[in-house]
């Protein structure tokens, strides 16, 4: 990798990612939110990553880490180590931070880093989405972005074992 100092900068911890949150906000930052697995990169991760990046001067991606992707998704996922998931999203210009949640939701994490806009992809109504109330009661929006069709890591998973 060409600057791994760089993009290994990107991937903080929960205490890291609280302080890093504050500086921004020092700076009048309005920080944006989006979660996933992201086992596999493909198009309609790239789209609902670029359109969140949009809604805010900063993204943060949160990262479920192998165990709580197993929980999720079952014993044969994640295809790729989090720490692999992780670096690949660091790598995108489009993000400005990732971080690693082990639960099966993001709470804690969008507790902590309070986000201006919560973001998911068009799978989920408001009322699934966890973390909305939070972020509206402080004043926050939560937005859901189409999915673009046909592109999941499920199917692409699908499409790779019947060839």
């Amino acid at each position: 990798m060409k600057y791994p100092a760089l993009t290994n900068n990107k991937i903080l911890t929960f205490n890291g990612m609280q302080h890093q949150v504050k500086r921004w906000r020092l700076l009048d930052k309005k920080v944006a939110f989006t979660n996933g697995c992201f086992d596999i990169l493909h198009q309609g991760h790239l789209e609902i990553l670029s359109q969140a990046a949009a809604l805010g001067d900063i993204l943060v991606v949160g990262v479920n880490t192998d165990a709580s992707v197993k929980k999720l998704k079952g014993e044969n996922r994640p295809v790729n180590n989090e720490s692999f998931r992780a670096q690949m999203l660091a790598s995108l210009t489009m993000i400005d931070a990732v971080v690693l949640f082990d639960e099966e939701t993001p709470l804690e994490l969008i507790r902590i880093i309070e986000p201006d806009t919560l973001i998911k992809g068009g799978d989920y109504a408001i009322e699934q989405i966890v973390g909305a109330e939070d972020v509206i009661k402080n004043g926050g929006e939560v937005k859901i972005i189409p999915l673009v069709k046909g592109y999941s890591t499920t199917a692409l998973i699908q499409k790779i074992q019947e060839l």
